[in-house]
């Protein structure tokens, strides 16, 4: 049964709130795709945080204009399925792509990173983005090193006279 028009724009205007947050999209052709497999897609995106829906493509078009995904809209063609990250810009690529290399039905069609159009190749890369904490973590690891070394090198000459000190100790017993 068809949509009526109300139902077709409250699902618009869904998407559209959804993209106007979104940090990346992706959209996969899941021609073919079982539906067991479909429901495991959609577990694993809820668990990875990815806003996951199946949209018709004059709906998703009138969704993602005047979004920073309205370079999406001449790729959506195709049964496809939309992804959206709203926290962390690698999350639906991440999900996809690692839901793609089981499943060879699933593939992915058009890619956007704030505005801007990827490949369909580079999902390996934005998949590849650290999470927020890892970045958190990676720029605490680089922050801290400095005064890391710093407190080493202000040890070393106390710890250079004790080696000293212990070395001729342990030749005078040896003596």
């Amino acid at each position: 049964m068809g949509l009526n028009l109300e139902q077709k724009k409250a699902i618009a205007a869904e998407v559209s709130e959804v993209a106007a947050s979104a940090l990346s999209a992706i959209g996969a052709e899941y021609r073919g795709l079982r539906v067991g497999d479909m429901t495991r897609l959609r577990k694993e995106a809820r668990k990875g945080g990815v806003y996951l829906r199946v949209v018709r493509n004059t709906l998703a078009r009138r969704a993602v204009a005047g979004t920073g995904f309205e370079c999406m809209g001449d790729s959506l063609v195709g049964p496809l399925v939309l992804a959206f990250s709203r926290e962390d810009p690698g999350a639906a690529a991440r999900v996809l792509g690692d839901f793609a290399k089981g499943n060879d039905k699933l593939v992915i069609k058009v890619v956007a990173l704030q505005g801007r159009l990827l490949t369909a190749a580079d999902v390996g890369r934005l998949a590849s983005l650290p999470t927020k904490d890892q970045a958190i973590s990676m720029l605490m690891g680089v922050m801290k090193a400095p005064i890391e070394k710093l407190v080493r090198t202000l040890a070393e000459p106390h710890a250079r006279l004790v080696r000293t000190i212990a070395a001729v100790r342990d030749q005078k017993q040896a003596a």
